[in-house]
């Protein structure tokens, strides 16, 4: 069963995240599955631009505790999004949690619903922001980052917006979405694949710094005894030891 619906229509390939049952989590297959689908729209001249986007009420849940990602294959495919000589837009009309803020930030445009919303719940869990760090962090506002990496608090697409997390919040996500789309079309694919090199430098530059240590970081805290019991906790729908 597929776990990516893609569709094309005048050089925009959209990339549907399709897995509701678990609300589109990080699954081994999933990430494969998308990788593969950005190396194809890679290689294919008539694709001239991406956009991603989600079935169901939820954009991305972040890792599935039940069978989750190789960390170093997660990293891979944010480091794909990120380097893909195409844009990549993401369209949330749901909710993100955790890994899947690594995802949409990785998005060179994010254009967001009032129905979204946005957590990084990995302190609950035991656990830390540590990979989606690398292309959350160049972008988003660090005041804002400091909050929300620390409390896990939930925020909405205004605020998202506010941080640099997307580039729009808007009421209608597809009219929002239109002059985006129409001013991809007109640009040149060489004019944007070197556009886009300029304005992702810094968050390329900090994959190559920073991907062996936050990846091995990620997987101990993933093996971690506080993080059993946060992944246990949240199973199990309960509050975990340390709560106060």
């Amino acid at each position: 069963m597929t776990l990516i619906r893609s569709a094309h229509e005048r050089g925009i390939t959209t990339l549907a995240l399709d897995s509701p049952a678990n609300r589109n989590a990080l699954s081994a297959a999933l990430v494969a599955e998308l990788g593969a689908a950005l190396a194809r729209c890679a290689g294919d001249p008539g694709v001239r631009a991406v956009v991603l986007t989600h079935t169901g009420g939820t954009f991305c849940a972040g890792a599935d505790l039940k069978a989750p990602p190789d960390p170093e294959a997660f990293v891979a495919l944010m480091r794909a999004v990120v380097g893909l000589r195409k844009p990549v837009v993401a369209r949330v009309t749901g909710h993100v949690r955790a890994g899947g803020l690594g995802l949409l930030a990785a998005c060179d445009i994010a254009v967001a619903g009032p129905g979204s919303s946005y957590a990084f719940t990995e302190v609950r869990l035991g656990l830390a922001p540590a990979v989606i760090s690398m292309p959350v962090l160049p972008r988003m506002d660090p005041r804002a980052a400091s909050r929300y990496y620390l409390t896990g608090e939930r925020f909405d697409a205004a605020e998202a917006a506010r941080t640099g997390l997307v580039t729009i919040a808007a009421d209608d996500v597809d009219a929002a979405l239109g002059p985006v789309l129409d001013g991809l079309r007109r640009s040149s694919p060489e004019g944007l694949a070197a556009s886009k090199a300029l304005v992702t430098a810094t968050v390329s530059e900090t994959f190559d710094r920073w991907s062996k240590e936050l990846t091995a970081r990620s997987a101990s805290l993933f093996a971690s005894a506080e993080a059993r019991e946060g992944v246990t906790a949240f199973l199990e729908r309960r509050d975990p030891a340390w709560v106060l």
